[in-house]
């Protein structure tokens, strides 16, 4: 069991590109999941982490990243660090990677792997995601790592125009992967396929 394994068995079941693909055979994702779920760390299933979070599934992270259209972006914002994983194979796609988790504990552990793998593009905040990182912002892409009916308004006000954003839309009593293209004042949507993320949570959690 390798990356190069789990590379191979995404792409059996869901498009990658080529780009996509070595990305992920250059993130070991073993670095990302809990003590204890070693022996699952290359299967395609969610895995759970602490307070009540997930490591989401290499295929729902291969479509999130292929929804994001990555191929002339340069900054990506994500909402929901979670274990890092995501973050991790966004920055073998861009230049720079700004992700934002809201469970300081998760983020934390997170820091301390992308430090492991001399992760250097990748920039961490301690906040709550909906309010995005104006710091930096406009973002070429925003992929957004948590349910909900619409996309807060602070991340369409924080998405360069002609950008994408993706997030998972509560539609119908489903999940659905969702990409917003960004054209001055106008929105362009376009459902891709159904997952599962936790629901949005507002605030921050320290310890």
């Amino acid at each position: 069991m390798n990356t190069k394994y789990l590379a191979d068995a995404i792409s059996k079941k869901v498009y990658i590109d080529e780009r996509v693909k070595k990305a992920f055979e250059s993130v070991d994702r073993e670095l990302f999941v809990p003590k204890g779920f070693n022996m699952y760390a290359f299967s395609l299933d969610a895995l759970p982490l602490n307070a009540g979070q997930f490591i989401s599934s290499p295929i729902t992270v291969a479509k999130m990243t292929m929804a994001l259209e990555l191929e002339d972006a340069d900054s990506v914002l994500e909402i929901g660090c979670g274990s890092g994983y995501q973050a991790a194979i966004l920055s073998k796609l861009v230049r720079r990677v700004f992700t934002i988790e809201r469970i300081e504990s998760l983020l934390s552990e997170a820091r301390e792997r992308f430090e492991k793998l001399n992760l250097k593009n990748i920039h961490t905040k301690f906040d709550d995601g909906t309010n995005g990182w104006k710091t930096y912002a406009p973002y070429d892409r925003i992929l957004f790592s948590a349910s909900c009916l619409v996309p807060p308004m602070a991340l369409m006000e924080q998405l360069k125009d002609g950008g994408i954003l993706v997030a998972p839309i509560e539609k119908n009593g489903k999940q659905v992967i969702t990409r917003f293209i960004k054209n001055g004042q106008k929105i362009k949507t376009q459902e891709l396929d159904e997952c599962l993320f936790v629901p949005v949570l507002i605030g921050v959690e320290k310890g």
